[in-house]
């Protein structure tokens, strides 16, 4: 008998099936407005995300100053709740808050390394736009840290047992996981930009 233990689940959804278009259009204007608009953002990109720009220091709550990143909190919420419910978590999921939302905008040749999201439960992203050959999110066996003489896995190895998966972004669609789990986005081979709205939910 062979039991998996201890999985990692990473749930992956359509963000809703009526009117997806027009609310991923409108964030879609949102996006590239705050791009054009934010020079603190733009600063700290500069600084933090060569090439690409990011809100995330400086409009870090952006479901609080946009009306249309406040209506893709509400449908995020939905999903929020059956991933608690699928994770069994003890606690009440109205507990878990959007504390920290936030643009990326990643041109031809930017890169996000590997990185968790300290002192949240739940973070996630939600695809905007997401050109051919655009990167995927990739998410890293979080037991890594004692593999140490563990032999490598075959390159086709079955997804359950590789100790790197990406996950394909599509436009539309959400992404949520455990907070503790380490993913980056690699190098963006698209001659468009990648674009997506990222965000963390706190226990409160």
């Amino acid at each position: 008998m062979i039991k998996n233990l201890f999985p990692s689940p990473i749930y992956y959804s359509p963000l809703r099936t009526t009117g997806a278009k027009a609310l991923r259009l409108d964030l879609l204007d949102d996006c590239l407005k705050f791009k054009r608009i934010d020079e603190a953002g733009a600063e700290w990109s500069k600084r933090n995300y060569p090439g690409g720009y990011t809100s995330y220091g400086s409009i870090g709550h952006l479901h609080e100053v946009s009306s249309t990143a406040e209506e893709l909190r509400h449908e995020i919420d939905k999903h929020l709740r059956k991933y608690v419910r699928y994770l069994e978590m003890d606690i009440n999921p109205k507990h878990l808050q959007m504390r920290t939302c936030w643009i990326n905008i990643m041109p031809k040749g930017v890169a996000h390394t590997m990185h968790i999201h300290p002192l949240s439960v739940i973070s996630g992203t939600y695809y905007v736009q997401t050109p051919k050959n655009c990167s995927s999110i990739k998410f890293e066996d979080p037991r890594m840290v004692g593999f140490m003489a563990s032999p490598p896995r075959k390159a086709k190895a079955h997804e359950r047992n590789q100790r790197f998966v990406e996950l394909k972004p599509e436009e539309g669609h959400v992404v949520l996981f455990e907070s503790w789990m380490r993913h980056e986005v690699p190098r963006n081979n698209a001659d468009k930009e990648r674009i997506s709205i990222s965000f963390n939910y706190d226990w409160v």
